[in-house]
C-alpha cells in the first residue's frame, strides 16, 4: 500500500507542477489532484512526522510568494511552486487529520 501511495504522490506532484508551468486551470483536474493528495496522505506519509511536514509546507508556500519579484522567469517559478503547494495542501491536511485521530481518538 505504501508503494501505491508513493506513486500517487509522485504522479500527482508531477501533474501539478506541469499544470502550474503551463497555467492550465480546470475544476475537474483540481478535484482529481485533491483526491490523489488525500489518498497519498493516507497511504504513504507517516503521521508521526506531521510537525516537520507542516514546516516544509509553510516554507514552500513562502518560497512560492517570493518568486514573483524575479521578473519573467519568476512567473513560471511562482506557477510551479504555487501548484505544488496547492497539491501538497490536502496531503498535509490529511496527514494532520490521521495523526489527530490516531493520537486523540484511537489513543495509539
Amino acid at each position: 500500500m505504501k508503494t501505491i501511495g508513493k506513486w500517487l504522490f509522485l504522479i500527482g506532484l508531477l501533474v501539478a507542477v506541469i499544470v502550474g508551468l503551463v497555467g492550465f486551470t480546470a475544476a475537474w483536474l483540481t478535484w482529481i489532484l485533491v483526491i490523489v493528495g488525500i489518498l497519498a496522505g493516507v497511504m504513504y506519509f507517516d503521521p508521526d512526522d506531521v510537525a516537520h511536514m507542516g514546516i516544509r509546507y509553510l516554507v514552500l508556500v513562502a518560497t512560492a510568494a517570493v518568486f514573483s519579484v524575479l521578473g519573467q522567469i519568476g512567473s513560471y517559478l511562482t506557477g510551479i511552486f504555487t501548484a505544488a503547494a496547492a497539491f501538497l495542501g490536502p496531503v498535509v491536511l490529511t496527514v494532520l487529520v490521521v495523526w489527530f485521530v490516531r493520537k486523540h481518538i484511537l489513543g495509539k
